[in-house]
């Protein structure tokens, strides 16, 4: 099962029309990964966290996947 992205983060309605698919572009971000990045953010920020790389980045997207739940509620 495909996981929920949340879709663009920052989309706009006439991206295909400003840059055509050709040039392999995309619209950016997932709104996932951008709570990912929030989330990871506050995670680092919090000095008395002590875990690895690896660790800290699945707690990310453990965190953006709950935002994601909740928001769709």
């Amino acid at each position: 099962m495909e996981k929920n992205n949340g879709g663009s983060a920052f989309p706009t309605s006439n991206y295909q029309k400003i840059v055509p698919i050709s040039t392999g572009y995309s619209e950016g971000m997932t709104l996932r990964d951008y709570f990912a990045a929030a989330a990871l953010q506050g995670r680092l920020a919090d000095h008395t966290v002590d875990s690895y790389p690896d660790e800290r980045a699945r707690d990310a997207y453990e965190l953006a996947d709950a935002m994601l739940e909740a928001r769709s509620k």
